[in-house]
C-alpha cells in the first residue's frame, strides 16, 4: 500500500486533495465510508454505517464530526490510479474553524446537502470558506431516499427541488467566487459537477453516469420503493459515480497551485521559491503550511502538513518561520483515517502527516532552514470567538498539567483563545460557542482524569465611541516633560466591514505601503487619513496627524503599544475596544532620549486614548447571533416566543411544505440553553442554525447594569 502511494506522489496530475463539506447531519462521514469502501478500505456492508472517520470517543457518544480526519485513498478509474487525499469536515457551526483549516490544505470540495433541508445556513458557511481559500466545489445532494420513501415525492416536483437547490448553490458561488473564477465553478447537472443519491443506501447517479449505463430517474424510484437499494448500489455504486465527478472536475495540484499561491502567499510571486510553488515543483526548495497538530500518545505531537513545494524527507531538518526554530523530522506518514503509514519521503502537492516537530502549531508555515521563506497567509475564521468560560483545577496540583494542556489546545485549534488573568489568576477559553468548549476542553480534561470548575459561560462585549472627541485630549508623561494631544472617533462603518470581511487583509498590515492606502480609500478612508496610518489592531486604527514634530517617529513603537493596551482592555469595562479610530494631532517631546523613553511616553499616551475615549460618547457593543429556525407551520407561535423572551428580533419568516423558516437575531448573552429550550417548546421539533454574529450597540438602559456585572466579575468593584 505504501508503496502505491508514494508512486503515485509523484504523478501530480493523478492527484486530488479534496474536502467533504456539509452542514451538520446531511452525511459527510457516511458518504466518506462509501468512498473508502470503493477503495477497498472497509466492506461494502458496513460502508455507510460504520462511520471510520468518527474515530474519535466523543464523536461515536455524540454522533457529530469533532475534528477534521484524514485519509488517503487509491482509486483506479478507466485504468488509471488516483491518488485521493480526503478530509472528513464537521458539519457543527461550533467546530468551523477546522473546515476553515481544512480548506488550506485542499483544492477541491464535495458539497454534501440533504435532499429534504436544502441549503442551510451552514451550508453557506463552509462553501464561503472554500471559495475564500480558491477551492473549487462540486455538490452533492444526499439522502434522495427519503424523498422517494417518506415524503412520497412526484419526479416532477423532484426535479423542481434539486433546480431550486442547484440555483440556491450557484447563486452562492456567485456571491463568494472571485469574479475569474465564477462561470467556470459554477456546478451543473449536464457535466456531471451535481451528483444525487443516497450515501446511507450506497447508490449515487449522475446525468453523464445515466447516460453510460443506461439507468434512469424512473428505475431509481422503482428500486427505491420496491426495497431493491442493494441491487441499484450494484448498478450505481456511489463510490464510482461521486470520485468520476471528483476526477473530473476537481483540479490536480499542478493545476490549482497555479491560482491558489497568489492567494494564500504573500510573497514575491517571480522568486525561486514562488515558482516552485506555482508550479508544485518537488525539486525546488521545500515549502509547507501546517493545518492541523494533534497529540498522538506513542508519536508525540503529529502535524498534518500541505506540501506546496519540494520533497520532505524523514530525518532532514525543516525551519519553523512562525517559532523561528529548526527541527528535525522523525517521521513521514500518509493518513488512513486513525492509523498512519509510515513513508520515506513526500512529495509536493499532498498532503502527510509529520512527526517530530513538536513546536508547530497549526497555520504554522515549514521551509528548508536554508531558503527561508514570506509565511503564508494566515488562516482565520469567518466567525471570531463570543463564547468564554473561566477554568480553575479543583486540586492545586493539577495547575502545571492544565497549563501545559490549555497551551497544546490553542496550539491545535487557534479558535480556542486562552487568556491568563493577571489580576484573578483566572484561564479564560475562548471559543466559538458552548459545545465548542466542552468538547475540546472540558471533556477532554476530564478523560485526562484532571478535575476541573468551570464558570457559566461569560459573553465578550467590545467598547466603542459614537461621537467624536470634543476637544483635543492632553497626554502628559509623570516627568511632566512630554506632553501629547488626540482625539478619538468612531470608525467608518465602511472601512470596518472590509477589516472585518477580510477584503483588507489583516496579514498585510504589518507594512502600510501603497497597495494597503488604496484599499483603504476604496473602502471610504480619506486619503489623508489612509497615508498616516501609523498602526491597525483589533478593527481599530491610530493615525498620525500631526506635521513635523521632532523626536515623534522615535517614540512610535510605544505610540502603538499604548494604542494596543488601550484596544485590548478599554477604560469602561475592560472589554476590548472596535470600530475605533485614534488620532494624534499635537506632540511636545524632551529632547533627550532619557527622558522619553517607555515608562514616559506608554502612560501618558494610555491616559489620554481612555480620556478621550470617555469623552465620545463610549457605548457597550453586545454580539449577536444571526439564526434561522426550522419547525412545523403550527408551532410557529411556540418558537416565536423563545425568540422574544430572549430580546430576539423575528427578521424573517418563510413557509414551505408545512415547515416554517425563521430567521431571527438573538444577542449571546440570552442565548445559553436555547437550544434545550426550544427543543422542549416544539417537542423536538424545532431546531437552530447559525447564520452569523455581529455586534451591535447594547441598548442604553442596559448599559450601567452590564458594566456593573462585568466589573464585579473583574474584581473591579
Amino acid at each position: 500500500m505504501a508503496e502505491d502511494v508514494v508512486k503515485l506522489m509523484r504523478n501530480r496530475e493523478t492527484i486530488r486533495n479534496i474536502g467533504i463539506v456539509a452542514h451538520i447531519d446531511h452525511g459527510k462521514t457516511t458518504m466518506t465510508d462509501n468512498l473508502l469502501s470503493g477503495a477497498g478500505m472497509l466492506s461494502e456492508d458496513l460502508a455507510g454505517k460504520q462511520l471510520f472517520t468518527d474515530f474519535d470517543k466523543q464523536e461515536q457518544e455524540r454522533g457529530i464530526t469533532i475534528y477534521s480526519a484524514n485519509v488517503s485513498i487509491v482509486y483506479n478509474y478507466e485504468n488509471k490510479d488516483y491518488l485521493i487525499n480526503l478530509i472528513d469536515t464537521p458539519g457543527h457551526v461550533d467546530f468551523g474553524a477546522d473546515v476553515t483549516r481544512a480548506m488550506r490544505a485542499v483544492d477541491g470540495a464535495v458539497v454534501v446537502i440533504c435532499a429534504v433541508e436544502g441549503v442551510m445556513p451552514q451550508t453557506e458557511t463552509v462553501l464561503r470558506q472554500a471559495l475564500k481559500e480558491r477551492v473549487k466545489p462540486i455538490l452533492f445532494i444526499n439522502k434522495v431516499d427519503r424523498l422517494i420513501k417518506e415524503l412520497k415525492i412526484s419526479p416532477e416536483e423532484m426535479q423542481k427541488r434539486f433546480e431550486r437547490y442547484i440555483k440556491e448553490v450557484n447563486e452562492l458561488i456567485g456571491k463568494y467566487a472571485e469574479p475569474e473564477f465564477r462561470e467556470e465553478w459554477f456546478v451543473n447537472v449536464m457535466n456531471g459537477s451535481v451528483v444525487f443519491g443516497s450515501a446511507y443506501k450506497n447508490w449515487a447517479i449522475s446525468v453523464p453516469y445515466m447516460q453510460k449505463t443506461k439507468i434512469t430517474f424512473k428505475d431509481v424510484i422503482e428500486f427505491t420503493n420496491g426495497n431493491k437499494e442493494k441491487e441499484l448500489a450494484k448498478k450505481a455504486p456511489l463510490h464510482r459515480v461521486v470520485l468520476e465527478s471528483v476526477i473530473k472536475h476537481l483540479p490536480n495540484p499542478l493545476r490549482a497551485q497555479k491560482y491558489r499561491i497568489k492567494k494564500i502567499w504573500p510573497g514575491e510571486e517571480d522568486s525561486e521559491i514562488g515558482k516552485g510553488m506555482t508550479n508544485c515543483d518537488p525539486n525546488s526548495k521545500l515549502a509547507a503550511i501546517i493545518t492541523k497538530v494533534i497529540p498522538d500518545p506513542h508519536a508525540g505531537l503529529v502535524a498534518t502538513a500541505r506540501i506546496f513545494s519540494g520533497t520532505l524527507k524523514e530525518g532532514e531538518e525543516v525551519y519553523l518561520v512562525g517559532q523561528h526554530k529548526k527541527q528535525r523530522v522523525q517521521q513521514v506518514s500518509i493518513y488512513r483515517g486513525p492509523k498512519r503509514i509510515k513513508i520515506d519521503e513526500a512529495l509536493c502537492g499532498n498532503i502527510v502527516g509529520i512527526v517530530g516537530i513538536p513546536d508547530s502549531f497549526s497555520g504554522e508555515t515549514i521551509c528548508d532552514p536554508e531558503c527561508i521563506i514570506t509565511p503564508f497567509e494566515g488562516i482565520k475564521h469567518i466567525f471570531e470567538p463570543v463564547v468564554t468560560k473561566s477554568i480553575e483545577p479543583k486540586n492545586i496540583k493539577d495547575l502545571p498539567k492544565l497549563i501545559e494542556f490549555l497551551k497544546q489546545v490553542n496550539k491545535e485549534d487557534p479558535s480556542l483563545e486562552v487568556k491568563i488573568n493577571e489580576e484573578t489568576g483566572e484561564y479564560l477559553v475562548s471559543g466559538l460557542g458552548e459545545l465548542h468548549i466542552d468538547a475540546k476542553v472540558e471533556n477532554v480534561l476530564k478523560e485526562k482524569g484532571i478535575e476541573i470548575r468551570s464558570s457559566t459561560p461569560i459573553v465578550v462585549y467590545r467598547e466603542t465611541v459614537e461621537s467624536t472627541t470634543p476637544k483635543e485630549v492632553e497626554g502628559k508623561s509623570p516627568n511632566k516633560h512630554n506632553k501629547f494631544y488626540l482625539i478619538v472617533e468612531p470608525l467608518e462603518e465602511s472601512v470596518y466591514e472590509c477589516l472585518v470581511s477580510g477584503k483588507i487583509q489583516e496579514e498585510k498590515l504589518n507594512k502600510i505601503k501603497g497597495e494597503v492606502i488604496e484599499s483603504f480609500v476604496k473602502c471610504g478612508l480619506p486619503r489623508e487619513e489612509a497615508k498616516k496610518i501609523l498602526y491597525v489592531y483589533n478593527k481599530n486604527i491610530l493615525i498620525n496627524a500631526t506635521k513635523g514634530i521632532q523626536y515623534l517617529n522615535e517614540t512610535f513603537e510605544l505610540l502603538k503599544q499604548a494604542f494596543k493596551d488601550v484596544c485590548d482592555e478599554g477604560p469602561l469595562a475592560r472589554e476590548p475596544c472596535s470600530k475605533i479610530k485614534v488620532k494624534i494631532v499635537d506632540a511636545e517631546l524632551h529632547e533627550d532620549a532619557i527622558h522619553r523613553g517607555p515608562a514616559q511616553v506608554i502612560p501618558a499616551v494610555r491616559t489620554a486614548i481612555k480620556e478621550a475615549i470617555l469623552q465620545s460618547n463610549p457605548r457597550i457593543l453586545e454580539p449577536l447571533q444571526i439564526i434561522r429556525i426550522d419547525v412545523p407551520e403550527e408551532l410557529v407561535g411556540e418558537a416565536m416566543n423563545e425568540i422574544q423572551n430572549r430580546r430576539g428580533q423575528v427578521l424573517n419568516v418563510e413557509t414551505e411544505l408545512g415547515t416554517a423558516i425563521i430567521k431571527a437575531k438573538i444577542p449571546v448573552s440570552e442565548m445559553f440553553g436555547f437550544e434545550g429550550a426550544l427543543k422542549s417548546a416544539t417537542r423536538g421539533k424545532g431546531f437552530y442554525s447559525l447564520i452569523n454574529v455581529v455586534f451591535e450597540k447594547l441598548p442604553v438602559s442596559l448599559q450601567e447594569q452590564v458594566i456593573s456585572k462585568i466589573k464585579k466579575r473583574k474584581g473591579l468593584e
